[in-house]
C-alpha cells in the first residue's frame, strides 16, 4: 500500500475510534448524571474498547488513547464521589468493574477504581499496586499494553507509600513503592523490546522509528523512581540500580540498552552516580556491540563533571571512589570489547575523559598524559585521520589542556601530546599549531629554555616545514603568510635572561627554521636575526674568543651564527632582504667594536648587489641603505673604509638611470664629511662626489633637452644645491660661496631657457631653497656673514 493511502486509511480508523469513544462516552455521562452504575459501566467499557485496535500507528494510538484518558479521569472523579457519600462501596466497586467482558477494558477500569480504592485507604496501598501491576499482565500486546501501564503509572505516582506520605503506614513502606514501579518498569520494557519482533523484517525501519516514539512510556518509570523520597543512596546502590541495570543487560536490544542508561544518567542524582560508579560502568561492556556507548559515557562524565565543578567540598569524593581510575578502565574494556568501533567514537570518549580529568583533578598532568597516550595507542598503526568528525574532535582533545592550563608549558610537559598532534592531516595539524601559538601569545607564555623551544617547534612543525611530502602549493597566499607571521611573532618573544641559554634557544631556532624551505625563510629568518641581534647588544664588549666544548654566549659566536642564517636566506632567493640584514648585522658589529666581522658582512652586501640584486628600483634601494649603513659606521681603519666606499660610489655611478645615478652619487658625498668628533672629514672628496652628480644631473638635463616636451631634470640641480648648503654650513672649505652662487646662476638659467617647462614643484623647490638663503642672511652674526657673498636675486 502507497504510504499516502495508508496514511489515509489510518486517519480514517482513527476518526472512527474517536467517533466510538465520544458516542459512548456520551451515554456513560447519561447515565452518570441518572447515577445508573450499571449503565455507566457498559457504556465506559464500550468506550474503552476502541482501545483494543490493531491499526493505528503508535502517534495516532497516543491520540485515541488521551480522548479515552480524558473520559476515564472523569469517570473516576465520580466513583471517587460517589464512594465518598456512601452511595456504593468501593470494595463492590472493585469488584463489579472485573466482570466486565474483555480483558483490555476492564483492566483500564480497574486501574481507575484502584485509584480511588487505594484514595480511600480501606486496604493497604501495597496491595492494590501489586494486585494492579499483577492482572495488567493480562494484556500482552505490546502497543495496547505499554499505554494500559502507563495508564497504571500515571494514576498510581501520587498514591506510593513512600516515607512521609499520606499512604505510609505499618503495613506500607517504601519497598513496596519500589517494587511496584519496578515491577511495572520491567514488564513495560519487555512489552516495548517484543515490539522490534512484530512484523515481516522489510518494515524493521517503521518499526525501531515508532519504538523511539514510545520510549518515554517506559522511561517514567525511571523519573517516578527518582521521585521517592525513600530510595536513598543505600536502596539505589543495594536494589534499584542492579535490578534496573539487570533488565538494560538482559533485554539485548540495542535501542532499549542506549534509551535507558541515557534515563538512569539522567534522571538520578549525580552523587547516587559517583557512589555507584563501579556498578554503573560494569555493564557498558556487556551491551550490545551496536550500542552508542560513547555517547552514554560521555554524557556521564560530562554530568560528573558538571557536579565536581559545582562545588569544592565534592572533590574528596571522587578522589575516594577513585573515579578517574574507574572511567579510565571503563572506556579501556568498551574500546577493547567493541573492536569494530570507528575511531571517532573512541576519541570522543577520551575528549569526555580528558574534560573529566581537568576538571577533577587539575593537578593531575600524569592523568591527562593518561588519556592522550591513550588515544596515541588506539590511533597507532593507522594512518593520518581522515574523517572529519573525529579530525574535530583530535583538535578539542588538543586544545583542551590549553584552555584549562591557560599555558602551552603545560602541553610541553605532556610527553604524548605531540604523538597525538601527529595523527592530524597536514590541514588540521597547522589549525592546531595555530591554535598554540594564539594561546602563547594570548597568555604571554614564557619559553624560556632550548628544550621547551625544541617541544614547542616539534608541536608546530607542519608550519615550519613541510611535513610527509605535504606542499603549501594550493595553500591560499593569505592564509600562508598569516601562518608564518604567527611563527616570527612567536620567535620574537622567545627570552631568557641568562646569555647562554639564550643562545641555545637560537641555535634550537635556527636549526628548525632553516629546514622550511624557501617560501617560509623570508618571513622566519628576520625574526630570528633581530633576536639574536639583541643578545649581541647585552654582550657588547665582552671578548669574542671562543674555547671549550660548551660554548659560551659571545658576539663572535652569534655573528657566526647570524652568517649562516642569513646565508641560506640569500640562496632562497631573497636577495634584497638578506643584504639588509647583512647590513643589520654590520652595524651590530661595528657597535660591539670587530672590525672584520663588520668588513665580513659588508664584504656579502656587496656580492648579494652585484650577483642577485638586478632590478633597477631594488638596486637603487640596496644603494641607500648601504650608504646610510656605511656612514654609521665607525669602526672601519683607513684601507677598509676606502675600499667599502669606493665600491659604494662605483655601485652609485652605474645605476640604471641618470637620475638614480646622481642621487646616489651626491649622497656618497656624506661617506666622506661624518660630522662627529672623531668623524671623516675630507672636504675634497665631498666636493668630488657633488661636482660629479653635477656632471651626471647636466647629462640627463641634455638628454630630457633632447626630447621635445621633456619637463627636464631641474630638480637635480636644485636637490644638489641643497647639498652644497648642507656641506657649507658644516665648514667644508672647498665649498665656497662662489661655487653656490655659480650653481644658483646655473639654476635660474637652465630654468629661463627656451627649451624649459615649467615645473610647479621644481620652482617651489627652487623658491624655499632661497628662501632659506635669505632667511640665514638676515641672523646676523657670523652665519650672516657667512651668506653675505651669495646673491638669490
Amino acid at each position: 500500500m502507497a504510504p499516502d493511502a495508508a496514511a489515509e486509511d489510518e486517519d480514517k480508523w482513527l476518526a472512527e475510534g474517536v467517533a466510538g469513544i465520544q458516542h459512548n462516552a456520551f451515554y456513560m455521562h447519561r447515565s452518570l448524571d441518572s447515577n445508573n452504575l450499571k449503565e455507566a459501566l457498559k457504556f465506559s467499557a464500550q468506550m474503552l474498547s476502541e482501545l483494543r485496535t490493531s491499526r493505528l500507528s503508535p502517534h495516532k494510538y497516543y491520540e485515541l488513547y488521551m480522548r479515552a484518558f480524558d473520559e476515564l479521569r472523569k469517570l473516576e472523579l465520580f466513583f471517587r464521589e460517589e464512594t465518598s457519600r456512601g452511595n456504593c462501596s468501593v470494595v463492590d466497586l472493585y469488584e463489579l468493574v472485573q466482570h466486565a467482558g474483555n480483558v483490555l477494558p476492564r483492566l483500564y477500569l480497574l486501574c481507575t477504581v484502584g485509584s480511588v480504592y487505594i484514595k480511600s485507604k480501606e486496604a493497604p496501598a501495597k496491595d492494590l499496586l501489586k494486585d494492579l501491576v499483577e492482572m495488567c499482565r493480562g494484556v500482552q500486546h505490546p502497543l495496547r499494553g505499554l499505554f494500559l501501564r502507563s495508564y497504571l503509572s500515571q494514576i498510581s505516582r501520587d498514591k506510593l507509600p513512600d516515607i512521609g506520605s499520606e499512604y505510609e503506614g505499618d503495613a506500607d513502606t517504601v519497598n513496596d513503592a519500589v517494587e511496584f514501579v519496578l515491577q511495572n518498569f520491567i514488564e513495560m520494557n519487555k512489552l516495548w523490546v517484543r515490539m522490534q519482533h512484530q512484523g515481516p523484517f522489510r518494515e524493521k525501519e517503521k518499526r525501531e522509528k515508532e519504538r523511539n516514539e514510545l520510549r518515554d512510556l517506559v522511561g517514567k518509570n525511571l523519573h517516578v523512581l527518582s521521585q521517592i523520597e525513600g530510595v536513598d543512596l543505600d536502596m539505589y546502590k543495594e536494589s534499584v540500580l542492579p535490578r534496573v541495570l539487570e533488565q538494560v543487560v538482559n533485554c539485548k536490544d540495542e535501542l532499549a540498552q542506549f534509551y535507558l542508561m541515557d534515563c538512569i544518567i539522567q534522571v538520578f542524582p549525580d552523587e547516587y552516580h559517583l557512589q555507584t560508579l563501579e556498578t554503573l560502568l560494569s555493564a557498558c561492556p556487556q551491551l550490545q556491540p551496536t550500542v552508542d556507548i560513547k555517547t552514554v559515557l560521555s554524557q556521564l562524565m560530562d554530568r560528573l563533571s558538571n557536579y565536581a565543578a559545582s562545588s569544592t567540598e565534592v572533590l574528596p569524593e571522587f578522589l575516594q571512589v577513585e573515579a578517574f581510575a574507574k572511567l579510565n578502565s571503563a572506556i579501556g574494556k568498551v574500546i577493547e570489547a567493541q573492536v569494530d568501533m570507528p575511531s571517532v567514537g573512541a576519541i570522543t570518549l577520551f575528549v569526555s575523559l580528558l574534560t573529566f580529568a581537568l576538571r577533577v583533578h587539575p593537578d593531575r598532568l600524569d592523568y591527562v598524559d593518561q588519556v592522550l597516550g591513550a588515544c596515541v595507542k588506539k590511533l597507532s598503526g593507522k594512518a593520518k585521520l581522515e574523517d572529519s568528525k573525529a579530525t574535530k574532535q583530535i583538535v578539542a582533545l588538543l586544545s583542551a589542556p590549553l584552555e584549562k592550563y591557560n599555558s602551552v608549558v603545560t602541553a610541553l610537559e605532556l610527553p604524548n601530546y605531540a604523538q597525538v598532534m601527529d595523527h592530524l592531516d597536514s590541514g588540521t595539524n597547522k589549525v592546531m599549531a595555530m591554535v598554540i601559538i594564539q594561546s602563547i601569545m594570548k597568555n604571554t607564555t614564557c619559553i624560556s629554555t632550548a628544550d621547551k623551544v625544541e617541544a614547542l617547534f616539534e608541536l608546530i612543525k607542519g608550519l615550519i616545514r613541510d611535513i610527509d611530502g605535504a606542499q603549501d602549493d594550493e595553500l591560499d597566499e593569505e592564509d600562508f603568510k598569516e601562518e608564518q607571521n604567527s611563527v616570527a611573532r612567536l620567535i620574537h618573544i622567545l627570552h631568557n635572561d641568562d646569555p647562554d641559554e639564550m643562545l641555545k634557544i637560537i641555535c634550537a631556532v635556527q636549526k628548525h627554521i632553516l629546514l622550511g624551505g624557501p617560501k617560509r625563510l623570508p618571513f622566519t629568518v628576520p625574526p630570528l636575526v633581530f633576536s639574536a641581534l639583541k643578545l649581541v647588544r647585552r654582550l657588547q664588549g665582552q671578548d669574542g674568543d671562543v674555547g671549550g666544548e660548551e660554548v659560551p654566549a659571545t658576539p663572535k659566536k652569534i655573528f657566526q651564527i647570524l652568517h649562516q642564517t642569513i646565508e641560506a636566506l640569500s640562496s632562497v632567493p631573497s636577495p634584497e632582504l638578506a643584504l639588509r640584514l647583512y647590513l643589520q648585522c654590520a652595524e651590530a658589529a661595528n657597535d660591539c667594536d670587530v672590525e672584520p666581522v663588520a668588513y665580513e658582512f659588508f664584504t656579502q652586501a656587496f656580492v648579494l648587489y652585484e650577483e642577485e640584486v638586478t632590478d633597477s628600483k631594488a638596486q637603487v634601494t640596496a644603494i641607500h641603505l648601504i650608504i646610510g649603513t656605511l656612514q654609521r659606521m665607525n669602526i672601519f681603519g683607513v684601507e677598509n673604509r676606502d675600499t667599502l666606499t669606493h665600491k659604494t660610489t662605483g655601485y652609485s655611478a652605474k645605476l640604471l638611470k641618470k637620475p638614480d645615478q646622481c642621487r646616489a652619487v651626491y649622497a656618497c658625498s656624506h661617506l666622506f664629511w661624518i660630522d662627529d668628533q672623531d668623524g671623516t672629514k675630507d672636504g675634497e672628496r665631498v666636493l668630488l662626489c657633488l661636482k660629479r652628480a653635477l656632471r651626471i644631473a647636466n647629462a640627463a638635463q641634455q638628454m630630457a633637452n633632447a626630447t621635445k616636451g621633456s619637463s627636464g631634470s631641474v630638480a637635480l640641480f636644485i636637490e644638489i644645491l641643497n647639498k652644497y648648503l648642507y656641506f657649507f654650513e658644516k665648514g667644508n672649505p672647498q665649498i665656497t660661496s662662489s661655487v653656490i652662487q655659480g650653481l644658483i646662476e646655473l639654476i635660474t638659467t637652465e630654468m629661463q631657457s627656451e627649451n624649459a617647462t615649467s615645473e610647479p614643484s621644481a620652482d617651489a623647490f627652487f623658491a624655499r631653497t632661497l628662501r632659506y638663503i635669505e632667511f640665514q642672511q638676515q641672523k646676523g652674526g657670523s652665519v650672516a656673514e657667512k651668506y653675505e657673498a651669495i646673491k638669490v636675486s
